[in-house]
């Protein structure tokens, strides 16, 4: 190794060391509760005096987690006019300013509006990491892209956000939320329920996340009846 490998090798691992930690969780299914987990996490960090913060958080209308957001200090959004309609991004830059000890960022997969610092979320959560600061956030599996091609050939549904397995690679802990046989009859009951309700309403984006959730559940809730024969 030259002189100029040496002090970028040892400048490489400055960097890394400054570097934040990252820690997902992986739901088997929608709706399986992984930021419910998240929320949960974050009030037990606030209550040991941890400077922890909500970068993003998508509670689709659920009151239970909804309800967990009360006394978590919460960064606002940024809003963005984009064809005509206002729309909210994390504030990527917002985080960074404030620089909380730990920030959650939920829908690691999502696809950021157009002229935005970065395409995916998951990118800006690699920027929050350069920037030292720790990260917690949540995908579903059929969203990592080793596996995607896998879930869609059971589930049928193809999934069009995805995140690269070296973003997985990237995490310090994993942590995998699956439900049990009862919580899948009651949360597939449940879903109905909200699927029904979204088609009263006319609301076709609740609609469709409702019909994914109750498909994936019910798939799943069959396997596990399968797995206990």
């Amino acid at each position: 190794m030259d002189r100029e490998q040496n002090v970028q090798h040892f400048l490489d691992l400055i960097k890394k060391s400054r570097r934040g930690k990252f820690k997902i969780y992986i739901g088997m299914i929608a709706g399986v509760g992984k930021s419910y987990r998240m929320l949960q996490e974050a009030h037990d960090l606030l209550d040991n005096g941890v400077d922890v913060q909500i970068g993003y958080i998508e509670t689709h209308g659920r009151a239970g987690t909804e309800a967990l957001l009360a006394g978590l200090p919460v960064i606002p959004r940024r809003r963005i006019f984009y064809k005509g309609k206002e729309l909210e991004e994390m504030d990527l830059e917002g985080i960074i300013r404030i620089h909380p000890e730990i920030v959650i960022v939920d829908e690691l997969a999502h696809t950021n509006v157009e002229g935005s610092r970065n395409e995916k979320r998951w990118q800006d959560v690699m920027d929050l990491l350069d920037e030292g600061i720790n990260v917690i956030s949540a995908v579903n599996i059929q969203h990592i892209e080793s596996v995607n091609e896998e879930v869609q050939g059971i589930s049928g549904i193809e999934v069009k956000e995805r995140i690269p397995d070296s973003v997985r690679q990237e995490a310090d802990e994993v942590l995998n939320i699956d439900l049990t046989r009862n919580e899948l009859r009651e949360n597939t009951l449940r879903s109905h329920r909200e699927l029904v309700e979204a088609i009263r309403r006319k609301d076709p984006r609740s609609a469709r996340y409702a019909m994914i959730v109750h498909l994936a559940e019910n798939r799943q809730h069959r396997i596990k009846g399968l797995a206990d024969v």
